[in-house]
């Protein structure tokens, strides 16, 4: 229900409200938390129940599991999609390595009379 609070972490907090809050006005503030506690779970409740009423059937067959989205893994999900070919891994071909380059991608002459566009000594 508290995912991600500790009983020392609900602990620390209920000391601290007692402290702020009061001996006084303690058991009023309880009350109020309960009546909100209450209020909220019947509306989650009635949102529920009104949800499925106007989805349907196929809202209930849904497997909310299977949507949470915390159990999706990036590495698995691509991990998957690249080992879902029909073909079996050793029929696929192997990567091709292409060797490196010697020649320079671009290969342009100047002539005296052009300099090159970044020249030191021009500037």
């Amino acid at each position: 229900m508290f995912n991600g609070f500790a009983i020392e972490k609900i602990i620390i907090v209920a000391v601290i409200a007692a402290i702020v809050i009061g001996p006084e006005r303690l058991p009023q503030a309880a009350e109020w938390l309960a009546r909100a506690v209450r209020r909220t779970k019947e509306y989650v409740q009635s949102a529920r129940t009104r949800v499925e009423s106007e989805m349907g059937e196929d809202f209930s067959e849904v497997d909310w599991q299977k949507l949470d989205p915390r159990q999706y893994d990036p590495r698995r999900i691509i991990r998957e999609a690249l080992l879902e070919d029909d073909a079996p891994a050793s029929a696929r071909p192997a990567a091709v390595i292409a060797p490196p380059r010697t020649e320079p991608l671009v290969a342009r002459v100047f002539s005296a009379e052009e300099p090159p566009p970044f020249d030191d000594e021009a500037t």
